[in-house]
């Protein structure tokens, strides 16, 4: 038999909150579940910094890719199955497609990219198509089949139906992170009633389409996914930690650029450091690693880094107000030069934060990110976009929402013992 229609003797299962059991028969995705790379995972958390916000946001990109796997699984192996719209064939490509997807995060996916200016998707590729375990597995299928996966994850694969299973305003991936994140969380913003969704799911030329007669549920999808963006993933507590984290590699960086000592080898952080990291270095990188170079830094003699590992470690994290820095420019100009008058360094302990979401957009050709709408399909078989149907989802489709905040050390601007007057001048500012 060959490798890619080989089952296993005997089903596996995964016990889950979310899907209560997701299944595996295919011995390919076995297989690629046991990879080191994607064990990996399991040290990386889904949900970033929120766990210091959240206290049960624990669950990992290991959890989340099992999920949207899973999904993926029902949809090929029940929804698409035997309809002629669909090509059997793209079965095992969408399975490993759906579970690999986010195999190139790092430690604290964002945060960490933007500091060392990466981009997990390009480690993904690397992965699928390096000296990697997962790609031993995925080619043992064919010589060219990791390649498609990659292409299916980098969205250029020419079958479009395939691709907008993993991406697409409404895909497996959102599907499972918006129920996985507000199980954890502990929120009631994330649920839909995807079962209901998947009913009304129907293939048809290059993306999936919903019947109007589910709309309702593909609208509550929408609506949760915008509260999940405001209420969870926003939060500015969250968004705290990630400045303090930001601030944390920042500083090590630029000691490192400086040729500080440091009192702990950093050797972890050199190739970032140095903007040469390669595959091997990345995928030595986990949040386990993170957190101990944390620890240990709190006792750098440099006392910007062990003060901001202090803060991340125990989460005396910043205060914020509401700051709208295109209005408040000469406040934020005044307030950083009070700042160094205070011997408090604005670089690091005066930082704007913007958040920025849109809940639903319709096709707008040309775009830098072009978003495939979605469509129901009519009684009659013709096919339109959601929002021309649906009031609730017209209402927000299209409306880019912004928010933007001042994170500032409220504990050292209560310190009062020096630079007294200058100090008050700043809580005047802050409105404190």
């Amino acid at each position: 038999m060959a490798y890619s229609a080989e089952k296993l003797s005997e089903e596996k299962v995964f016990k889950d909150p979310v899907h209560r059991y997701i299944h595996v028969r295919d011995r390919v995705i076995w297989d690629l579940i046991g990879t080191k790379e994607f064990q990996r995972l399991r040290r990386i958390k889904q949900l970033g910094t929120t766990y210091l916000t959240f206290h049960g946001a624990e669950h990992s990109r290991f959890n989340h890719s099992l999920g949207v796997y899973e999904i993926i699984r029902r949809i090929v192996d029940g929804v698409f199955n035997g309809r002629p719209e669909w090509n059997s064939d793209e079965r095992l490509l969408s399975l490993c497609a759906g579970l690999l997807h986010d195999l190139g995060h790092g430690p604290f996916s964002h945060s960490f990219e933007k500091v060392f200016d990466l981009d997990h998707e390009q480690f993904t590729q690397e992965i699928l198509l390096g000296g990697t375990e997962v790609n031993q597995v995925l080619a043992k299928v064919a010589s060219d089949f990791p390649k498609k996966v990659a292409e299916v994850i980098a969205k250029t694969y020419k079958n479009k139906l395939v691709v907008s299973l993993i991406s697409s305003q409404i895909d497996a991936d959102r599907m499972d992170y918006l129920q996985r994140d507000a199980y954890y969380t502990g929120v009631s913003y994330g649920h839909f009633d995807m079962e209901r969704i998947l009913r009304v799911m129907r293939p048809r030329e290059d993306q999936v389409v919903f019947k109007q007669s589910g709309m309702h549920a593909v609208e509550d999808y929408i609506m949760s996914r915008y509260q999940m963006y405001w209420q969870v993933y926003f939060h500015p507590v969250t968004r705290s930690a990630e400045v303090v984290l930001t601030k944390i590699l920042h500083r090590a960086k630029d000691l490192h650029e400086k040729s500080y000592s440091f009192k702990f080898d950093p050797f972890h952080f050199y190739s970032l450091f140095d903007g040469k990291v390669t595959l091997e270095d990345y995928l030595r990188l986990d949040e386990a690693v993170f957190l101990y170079y944390f620890q240990i830094w709190q006792d750098e003699e440099d006392e910007i880094l062990s003060d901001l590992c202090r803060r991340f470690m125990n989460r005396n994290l910043f205060k914020y107000i509401e700051f709208d820095p295109a209005k408040e420019y000469k406040k934020l100009h005044e307030l950083s030069s009070l700042f160094v008058k205070a011997g408090i360094d604005p670089e690091y302990y005066l930082v704007v934060d913007s958040s920025s979401d849109l809940p639903y957009d319709f096709y707008r050709p040309g775009e830098e990110e072009e978003r495939l709408p979605i469509h129901l399909q009519l009684k009659n078989g013709d096919i339109r976009e959601l929002s021309r149907l649906s009031e609730i989802v017209e209402s927000v489709s299209g409306k880019r929402r912004t928010d933007h905040k001042l994170y500032f050390p409220e504990d050292m601007l209560m310190d009062d013992s020096v630079n007294h007057n200058i100090k008050q001048h700043i809580r005047e500012l802050l409105e404190l």
